[in-house]
């Protein structure tokens, strides 16, 4: 099956519930279970939707997962942030290199501004390295004790991405 990036939609609620309340990609991620219907609806259409790009990984029509980039702003315009997760089911398969690297065109040409991509990955999650790496990123370094993620601070593997890469 073909994969592909969109929007989401609120009709695309119960597809993100089987996957954002997966137990494993919450506990290798940043997400939060969503405990009904109604909060998963509030989350797209207060952040997902909105948000200025957070698209769906779609196998075929179906969303499995997300990839986003929270552009810069001001003196800190030329660069954005991404971050990803997909359903466990779905992992090994390199559908979240795939979804990388068909991200990182479209934000480049719709961010004319932005020339850096930059992600981090817990350097316990050998995976998500992994995607970044084989989407072309370049590992820069580890920030130790980055970021709380679960209530442990963890240390986190920075990558890059550059649009003239």
């Amino acid at each position: 099956m073909e994969i592909t990036l969109r929007p989401y939609q609120l009709s695309d609620v119960d597809d993100f519930m089987e996957w954002a309340n997966d137990d494993q990609v919450i506990r290798s991620s940043r997400l939060r279970h969503y405990t009904s219907k109604e909060d998963a609806l509030t989350y797209l259409q207060e952040e997902a939707i909105p948000h200025p790009w957070y698209r769906a990984i779609c196998l075929g029509s179906r969303p499995i997962g997300f990839v986003s980039v929270k552009p810069g702003s001001d003196h800190q315009r030329c660069r954005g942030v991404m971050s990803y997760a997909l359903g466990s089911k779905y992992w090994g398969q390199g559908i979240t290199t795939v979804a990388v690297k068909l991200a990182a065109p479209f934000v480049f040409e719709e961010f004319p501004d932005m020339q850096r991509l930059q992600a981090i990955a817990d350097v316990d999650n050998r995976a998500s390295e992994r995607v970044l790496e084989k989407a072309g990123f370049i590992k820069e370094g580890v920030f130790r004790k980055y970021v709380i993620v679960k209530g442990k601070t963890i240390d986190a593997a920075v990558y890059s991405l550059l649009s003239s890469d």
